[in-house]
């Protein structure tokens, strides 16, 4: 038997090529899992354009299996396995040795699709301890962009956001759209920017109390504070980066939470001093806590799942794409015309 999956060499989209490889049987305290769903990610991107520079061991001649996201069935089980059973229907988790509390430089070793291989195929052998079993209410596509996504919000915002607390949300890419369903769940107020007033249309019917478009309106930072009466957010979900973080440091609420996700305005220019903001000064002034996230442990996805079966959340899937289309897809996500999650289907 074999199965079909999707290979890269690092050197960009076009390099994306579909093949057959043989099935593989588990080993020790490993599964067998049908994959039926496919999340993309920013990240994904990135690597198959060799743009993620985090392993400079991985070298643009290793074809690689990309992605980190998925859901499907377990198949097979190995000897010793005593988590799962043929039939459970289970999600990847993206650092597959991150199991419990603040994640290690050996654990980032161990992402999925870079530098270890992905899971943009029809099967995959995992370790059990890799692996979280899928809320039931949720579809497979649904359940599977749950991994980094909600994972990071929920990492972002499940200690602090609570009833009256204030959470600001930068773009609606699938972070800040699980952050919004995961801060509403949790009683906060919610603002959410963004520089389509379509998507933020979109974003107030999934419960948005306040949202600003960027472009239209470019003293965001302001807008925040005369929107909460001068005492800003409580909690960031900083994704914009070198553009964004000064602007985040002036709308922060004294004793406030920025955490740092992503860098989708681009990376400082480390000969522009106009990019260069004082962090001590801004994060003195105010008692602010900077952190950033990557991710979040299997124990904390655990949980996270449970929360989303209580609350009923359901994340919000964009399009849908056959595995044939997976080339597609990634193009689709890179336009950046999506609001929510964009998912391959395998069987499709």
């Amino acid at each position: 038997m074999s199965l079909q999956q999707w290979t890269t060499d690092l050197t960009g989209l076009s390099s994306l090529t579909q093949s057959t490889a043989p099935l593989p049987t588990p080993g020790d305290n490993e599964v067998l899992v049908e994959i039926h769903a496919v999340s993309l990610n920013y990240r994904d991107l990135e690597v198959i354009k060799g743009e993620y520079t985090h392993h400079k061991s991985i070298t643009a001649t290793d074809r690689k299996v990309p992605c980190s996201d998925m859901c499907g069935i377990i198949t097979q089980t190995g000897p010793n396995v005593t988590r799962f059973t043929v039939g459970d229907r289970v999600l990847s988790t993206f650092l597959p040795d991150h199991i419990t509390g603040q994640v290690t430089e050996k654990e980032l070793t161990t992402g999925l699709g870079h530098p270890m291989p992905g899971v943009l195929a029809t099967h995959r052998v995992f370790a059990e301890s890799a692996l979280v079993r899928a809320p039931s209410h949720l579809s497979d596509e649904e359940a599977s962009t749950l991994p980094i996504a909600s994972v990071t919000a929920w990492m972002s915002l499940s200690s602090r956001a609570r009833e009256g607390k204030v959470v600001l949300l930068q773009g609606t890419g699938g972070v800040a759209v699980a952050g919004l369903q995961i801060a509403k769940a949790l009683g906060a107020i919610v603002i959410i920017t963004s520089s389509s007033d379509t998507k933020l249309s979109q974003a107030k019917s999934l419960g948005a109390d306040h949202t600003i478009n960027y472009r239209t309106t470019p003293g965001w930072d302001q807008e925040v504070l005369r929107l909460t009466n001068g005492h800003g957010a409580d909690i960031i979900l900083e994704t914009g980066g070198a553009q964004t973080l000064r602007k985040s440091f002036e709308c922060i609420a004294f004793g406030g939470l920025i955490n740092c996700i992503g860098y989708t305005s681009g990376k400082v220019d480390d000969d522009d001093d106009e990019d260069r903001i004082n962090v001590n000064l801004l994060t003195l002034r105010r008692s602010v806590t900077l952190q950033g996230i990557i991710v979040g442990p299997r124990d904390e996805f655990e949980e996270m799942v449970g929360f989303y079966q209580e609350k009923g959340i359901k994340p919000v899937v964009n399009r849908v794409f056959g595995f044939r289309e997976a080339r597609e897809a990634c193009e689709f996500l890179e336009s950046g015309g999506h609001f929510g999650k964009v998912v391959i289907n395998t069987a499709i």
